[in-house]
């Protein structure tokens, strides 16, 4: 039977000390390989609030430049469909003035695109992006321009008409932080659209048009071309305000990421050093408890 020369004190020291290294190295075993202090919160000690904060808050920056992209996909869809709408009514203007001549064939011309471009700006007005009228307000499931009723007889090109709408009066808007919200909404019953609609409806259902309904009628053009391409820089002055808050957003994911990334990672070079300390220690350790453990009071008296 082994006997022990007074070195259970030691020996149970010892053995103590290298569980205790052998924690620390497991430890820093899975550190080395995932680079972070701790698989999870509790690791983290009185720091696991802030990295939980800061994660949160990454997570709602995201959530604010996904729907940053998604208006600014539809203030650019919409800006692209207004521009065509400029480009109608110029040309419309164009034809107008040539109309002023009294030549037949131009009034006839005139009166034949406002026919054509009223099919147009029914399709403009009723533009979608993913599934949805951009135009429509919150009704974005019900295409806003109908013209069954709208397009019958001439109006009047002082009169305004929008019977044609079938949206509602909300200004769609994103919120792009906790305390920002951009509109960026235009409905297709806005004022410029609707002189846009009211003038092709008067000229493209006229059988002839008189010097005087073609001098009202270039009157209206040029005051729906300058409320048109004012809709149209609304929309641009919105998209940089979207764009802005997005950058300004993705600013402070990366400076949170970073700040998350300082509270949980480790040195890994430091930590492989570290644990080439504790190997060595370790070693000698469990070298000098198994010198101690041979030891008996046979061994000793020889």
């Amino acid at each position: 039977m082994m006997m022990r020369v007074a070195t259970f004190a030691q020996s149970d020291q010892m053995i103590s000390n290298a569980l205790r290294v052998q924690a620390v190295m497991a430890n820093e075993q899975v550190q080395e390989s995932s680079g972070l202090q701790s698989e999870d919160f509790g690791g983290y000690g009185s720091g696991a609030g802030r990295v939980i904060n800061l994660q949160v808050s990454v997570t709602r920056a995201q959530s604010y430049i996904d729907a940053s992209q998604l208006a600014d996909n539809k203030v650019q869809v919409m800006y692209s469909a207004v521009g065509s709408m400029t480009d109608i009514i110029t040309q419309l203007r164009t034809q107008l003035s040539a109309a002023t001549t009294g030549s037949s064939t131009a009034t006839a011309s005139v009166i034949n695109y406002a026919q054509q471009a009223m099919a147009q700006m029914q399709g403009l007005l009723n533009t979608q992006y993913d599934g949805e009228y951009v135009f429509s307000g919150a009704r974005t499931d019900t295409a806003p321009a109908d013209l069954s009723s709208f397009d019958t007889g001439t109006g009047s090109l002082t009169t305004s008409d929008t019977s044609y709408y079938k949206g509602d009066g909300e200004i769609a808007s994103v919120r792009v932080s906790d305390s920002q919200s951009i509109s960026y909404g235009v409905t297709a019953d806005n004022p410029a659209f609707e002189q846009v609609m009211r003038l092709l409806k008067y000229v493209g259902n006229s059988a002839t048009l008189s010097s005087s309904d073609i001098t009202q009628a270039l009157d209206l053009a040029s005051n729906a071309l300058d409320a048109t391409s004012t809709v149209q820089a609304k929309l641009s002055a919105a998209a940089s305000q979207i764009e802005t808050a997005s950058t300004n957003q993705s600013d402070y994911q990366n400076f949170a990421k970073t700040l998350s990334t300082d509270l949980t990672s480790v040195d890994v070079a430091a930590v492989t050093a570290q644990l080439s300390t504790y190997q060595a220690q370790l070693t000698a350790s469990y070298s000098a408890i198994s010198k101690i453990q041979s030891m008996n009071l046979a061994s000793y008296l020889r």
